[in-house]
């Protein structure tokens, strides 16, 4: 059918590359282990899920528009006032109302190379120019992106620590970033892992938030505290930054379940220190393990790790994708971040820790 007789996307959408989630299935009678997305081994805290099965009798009422609930429990779980945080419907929303807010056509926004897909995807559909820059060693540069700083740039997208890396940078890098950057310029510390870095030198961006005006930090509730499906995110940022995007969101963004799991795992602070230790313990052993099997892994603070395979095609990480899916182990390729010969993988329970590991020796031999 000729264009001109149907109506047709604005310039710029259809070269938009579609985001593409991790695998969610094994094959039919084969246990799934679903280490593809990074979701919190120990499911939801307990009480978040009684929280929403209370919900169950009053689902015919709208939520609270403003989520006050969920910013009053955020606030006093971190000591911030709830006036400068924004809720939304994952924290992947809160970086499109940044980008439809502050790029218009012709601006750039900065991101590193291995950086979050969706940092490019909103960029281009608020009609901007997506800047990406070259990392060191899968490490975000601070020098490489000042570099790449025009009087064009308006936002820059730095996640810390990275996703699918695992790396980061020291909140002092991250102090001379902003510090470096022109005041006009938005700076997004996307710190949706920051629950599990166990590093002295790092933060997350709530004393840079409190201390300038060009900063906003970006959480979600879908890692450490198990709430993925729900799809619950929030900032933390200054309050000029709240006001413009509280006019950009949608009316009724936080639906009600989402506010009151929100509410309840924010303060199971028991629950987020379990989910944390589980994830040291086996962050480090499957690390140990895979090194020890002649693979080279991304060391990472995070809740995953980045494997990286060899050359040959006969051990390639297409390859090993097929061999763990076939046994249930559902991983993530990575082309789409630049890493073609390597997986990432979320680190889920000690069984499924263990077949990963075991099922990589059989392959390998």
């Amino acid at each position: 059918m000729s264009d001109a007789l149907r109506p047709q996307p604005k310039p710029g959408v259809m070269d938009i590359a579609a985001y593409v989630p991790g695998k969610s299935a094994a094959p039919a009678g084969v246990k799934l282990h679903k280490l593809s997305s990074n979701e919190n081994p120990l499911g939801a805290s307990p009480a978040a899920k009684e929280a929403v099965k209370a919900l169950a009798e009053k689902m015919e009422f709208y939520p609270d528009g403003s989520a006050t609930k969920l910013r009053e429990a955020i606030g006093e779980v971190h000591g911030l006032n709830p006036a400068n945080i924004v809720c939304s419907n994952g924290s992947d929303e809160i970086i499109g109302l940044l980008a439809q807010t502050y790029l218009k056509p012709g601006d750039e926004a900065i991101f590193t190379e291995h950086g979050f897909l969706v940092y490019k995807i909103y960029t281009q559909a608020a009609g901007a120019v997506p800047v990406s820059v070259k990392e060191t060693n899968a490490t975000a540069n601070v020098d490489a992106i000042l570099a790449a700083v025009t009087d064009r740039t308006r936002v820059v997208f730095l996640a810390n620590p990275n996703n699918p890396t695992g790396t980061y940078i020291p909140f002092d890098e991250v102090r001379r970033l902003q510090a470096g950057l022109p005041k006009n310029v938005l700076l997004v510390l996307d710190a949706a892992y920051a629950e599990f870095v166990r590093r002295n030198d790092y933060e997350s961006g709530i004393e840079l938030v409190s201390s300038t005006e060009n900063v906003v930090m970006t959480r979600t509730f879908s890692k450490v505290h198990g709430l993925g499906g729900i799809r619950l995110g929030w900032a933390y940022c200054p309050a000029h930054i709240a006001d413009a995007m509280n006019r950009m969101r949608g009316p009724f963004n936080v639906n009600a379940a989402a506010i009151e799991a929100g509410t309840a795992a924010i303060r199971d602070r028991a629950h987020v220190e379990r989910s944390v230790e589980h994830n040291a313990k086996w962050l480090a052993w499957t690390t140990d393990e895979l090194t020890a099997l002649g693979l080279s892994v991304t060391p990472s603070v995070g809740n995953f790790i980045l494997i990286h395979f060899p050359a040959d095609e006969a051990h390639s990480a297409a390859k090993a994708d097929d061999y763990l899916t076939a046994r249930g182990y559902v991983l993530r390729r990575v082309s789409a971040y630049g890493f073609p010969n390597a997986l990432r993988m979320t680190i889920g329970t000690e069984e499924a820790s263990r077949g990963v590991v075991a099922a990589l020796k059989d392959f390998l031999k």
